[in-house]
């Protein structure tokens, strides 16, 4: 029997699943991250996975220690006195299979992630990037005003009486669907995830039109 190497190598993925809290039906991603990554590049991934924007504050959220970008969450008015602890300290390798964990981002709309940690696993090739490998629903947009700015957003975009309906549409792009979830497109949005220069999608893309036959 050949000698296998891999299966006394330590594990190099770790497999994640995130999901946004407080809404229903679950908005969630599962991905496949290197497990030596910190969670400095996880929040880049989460960003990612969700075409969040990044340019609102974030934190990890665990076992009531805060951990996040330590110039930013200790300054000015950010600062609310709490001890911040730097996430480029702390490796995904560092949790336990069953760990779960919250990702706070935009402290103003207060969007909490649940982060749990599903397995490990061993690749033989080394990833450079993030592997999203199922998902649901799309996020809530950005600057919408959290979860109740968000139920009374989907209210006006599904009534086209309501006298903010047109006005609503134009904010977010002019098309917003709370189902839309595309795999390939969040795949090609992690594989640059890490890149200082990386932009997301201002506004959902529309799913192409698909034209009858001719008869």
């Amino acid at each position: 029997m050949p000698f296998n190497y891999c299966m006394f190598q330590a594990p190099n993925t770790v497999q994640v699943q995130i999901t946004i809290d407080e809404i229903k039906p679950n908005v969630w991603r599962r991905l496949v991250l290197p497990s030596y990554w910190t969670l400095k590049q996880l929040h880049l991934s989460i960003q990612a996975a969700f075409s969040w924007w990044n340019y609102h504050l974030h934190e990890f959220q665990i076992g009531g220690l805060r951990f996040g970008d330590v110039e930013l969450l200790t300054d000015g008015d950010c600062n609310d006195g709490s001890r911040v602890f730097d996430f480029r300290e702390v490796s995904l390798r560092d949790f336990q299979v069953g760990s779960s964990f919250r990702y706070l981002y935009d402290f103003g709309d207060g969007w909490r992630h649940t982060i749990m940690i599903e397995a490990f696993a061993t690749d033989d090739k080394v990833l450079k990037f993030g592997r999203c490998l199922e998902g649901a629903r799309a996020r809530p947009p950005e600057d919408v005003g959290g979860t109740s700015g968000y139920e009374r957003f989907l209210e006006i975009i599904a009534d086209e009486s309501d006298p903010e309906h047109e006005e609503t549409l134009r904010w977010c792009g002019g098309h917003f669907d709370p189902e839309w979830f595309d795999l390939e497109i969040v795949n090609k949005d992690l594989r640059t995830a890490l890149r200082a220069n990386s932009k997301r999608r201002l506004y959902q893309p529309k799913a192409p039109v698909v034209k009858a036959p001719l008869t």
